[in-house]
């Protein structure tokens, strides 16, 4: 059976499927008791008080479970449950016929409820667990019927194995398919193909619970390979990127191009035998066994890897080719793993091709809007300003040496020189957009706080407690800057307060922007930018106000990435 995901959390399913179970369970635990009833009625014989309290304490723990699930107790939703159950049925054969008993088969409830609700591995245990018990039993009660124990014992664990494949099957795929769902919409279009290509590496690496996941692009334009590398308990903010001139020489893309490959070795003590290389090939309908040459290669790549097992599928890229790895140091994978990633990998590259088709016509758009909003911003704003400058030279010059607004006229030419420097700094970026968006944010509000500590005499903190760089693209950036822009300018306008601050994290999957100032005289009023909202809106964030706690107003922005 393939390496599962982490059991399921206790959700709102798992809550519904313990009530469901409660209740079987309890309507278990009368019908026996009714059963041991009829029994000791037909027989007109003693039953002995071991019997009726092991079935009495049976109903009153089943009692017990079912109330507590009802009114909500996650304990009793737990995995716990199904093994007190386990210990039950022990007693209950112990105290009746032993091996002989009927009672036998409620074991096959535990092993259920163990299998279809937390998968293979606790399925498994319970099973082996459950054959152990009755085996014990049966050599405690010093049966001699051996013949029914052995068949009695084979029958429970055949029928165990086959319920625990199939509830961890139904389990694995509920995951995948919840994956498939999540891969579909893991990432904002807004922020570029490469955060989405980051969260989707960052779900595969979590799923198949793997310790690196590799990603190799190259595209036909430029020739150029890009391999990204994804470690364990790593959040995507921290893939590592590198752009690569030649892989013609790493065994890496030796593999077959349209080949689906799996290398596992056994686990220990078994791990020194031959490792288990098993290719797929495109349009083939079965594995087979890798030759001598390709066990080569794919124990090349483990090592390359460090890997005790990895699985690698081709992407199925218009533009490009590449291929994917996903490989695990402890874990082991299976053939159903490596179908699964060229599924997976199937369904998200062609939705990631098309946001980069999409970005790349946005930014040409932008390129050329940028253009013209540069030479509007020359015209319009930036020549206005130069004649004012001009003319408060020309003012400066008639006034006399006595002159008491001499002063004042410097003061104000020096504000229109930094005006027009800003200007034409800021026209410049507009032309050639950015390089590096994420590298631009803090530069940039560091000389707007600057510009406001000059003009208005307020202090503002820039404070970005981003751990990995952000990468945003030219437009999410223009975006981010001119909320900035404005929720500084709100503070200059609408307060009188002396100090402020700029705030910018990102995590979990959003970007948080807060605007906050000091309290002032005004008193607090609730209000609903709305200017900003609509630009955190169209980002698929929201905008708020709140009070803060030393009694001043912050403006709250998150955008989800």
């Amino acid at each position: 059976m393939p390496v599962q995901g982490p059991a399921p959390s206790i959700d709102a399913s798992l809550a519904t499927d313990a009530l469901m179970v409660g209740r079987m369970r309890l309507v278990l635990s009368i019908s026996a008791l009714l059963a041991i009833t009829v029994d000791a009625a037909d027989s007109r014989q003693q039953i002995p008080a071991a019997v009726w309290l092991a079935f009495v304490g049976y109903l009153l723990h089943s009692l017990l479970i079912h109330v507590c699930t009802t009114v909500g107790r996650p304990y009793f939703q737990g995995r716990a449950i199904h093994w007190s159950d386990v210990l039950w049925f022990t007693l209950i054969l112990a105290v009746t016929d032993g091996t002989r008993s009927l009672f036998f088969l409620f074991y096959f409830f535990a092993i259920l409820t163990s299998s279809f609700r937390w998968g293979f591995e606790e399925g498994a245990r319970v099973t082996i667990a459950s054959v152990a018990s009755f085996a014990a039993c049966g050599l405690a009660t010093g049966t001699e019927d051996t013949p029914q124990l052995l068949m009695r014992t084979a029958f429970l664990l055949a029928l165990g194995h086959m319920i625990v494949y199939w509830g961890g099957s139904k389990l694995a795929l509920q995951r995948r398919l919840a994956l498939l769902g999540d891969v579909s919409q893991l990432s904002n279009p807004r922020f570029g193909a490469a955060r989405t290509i980051a969260r989707t590496m960052e779900r595969t690496l979590a799923f198949f619970k793997a310790s690196h996941c590799i990603l190799l692009t190259r595209d036909r334009s430029t020739g150029m390979w890009l391999l990204r590398t994804l470690r364990e308990d790593d959040a995507c903010e921290q893939v590592s990127i590198q752009t690569i001139g030649r892989l013609a020489e790493s065994p890496l893309m030796a593999l077959a191009p349209d080949s689906i490959v799996l290398s596992s070795r056994l686990p220990w003590p078994l791990s020194h035998l031959r490792a288990q290389n098993q290719v797929f090939d495109a349009g083939a309908t079965a594995w087979r066994s890798a030759d001598e040459e390709g066990a080569q290669l794919f124990t090349a790549i483990a090592a390359l890897l460090e890997a005790h097992a990895f699985i690698s599928a081709p992407l199925p890229m218009r533009l490009g080719e590449g291929r994917v790895f996903v490989s695990s140091r402890h874990g082991q994978l299976g053939k159903s793993d490596a179908l699964f990633l060229a599924h997976l990998m199937a369904q998200i590259f062609p939705v990631i091709e098309t946001i980069e088709v999409l970005d790349r016509m946005a930014s040409e758009a932008a390129s050329t809007e940028r253009l013209k909003i540069a030479l509007d911003l020359h015209d319009t704003a930036i020549q206005p300003y130069i004649g004012l400058r001009m003319g408060l030279c020309a003012l400066r010059k008639r006034a006399a040496a006595d002159n008491p607004l001499r002063e004042d006229l410097d003061k104000l030419a020096d504000v229109a020189d930094g005006v027009i420097a800003d200007l034409r700094r800021y026209a410049g970026e507009v032309r050639r957009g950015a390089d590096d968006s994420g590298g631009l944010v803090r530069p940039h509000l560091e000389r707007q706080a600057a510009r406001i500590k000059g003009l208005y005499g307020i202090d503002i903190d820039i404070v970005m407690t981003i751990d990995a760089p952000l990468h945003l693209d030219d437009r999410v950036t223009a975006e981010l800057l001119q909320m900035v822009s404005e929720g500084l300018n709100n503070i200059c306008k609408h307060t009188h307060a002396r100090h402020g601050s700029v705030r910018i994290d990102c995590k979990n999957g959003q970007l948080a922007l807060c605007i906050e100032n000091d309290a002032c005289q005004e008193s607090f009023t609730a209000f609903q930018p709305r200017s900003l909202t609509e630009r955190a809106a169209a980002l698929g964030g929201q905008a708020h106000v709140d009070r803060c706690a030393n009694g001043g107003t912050a403006v709250r922005i998150e955008i989800p990435i």
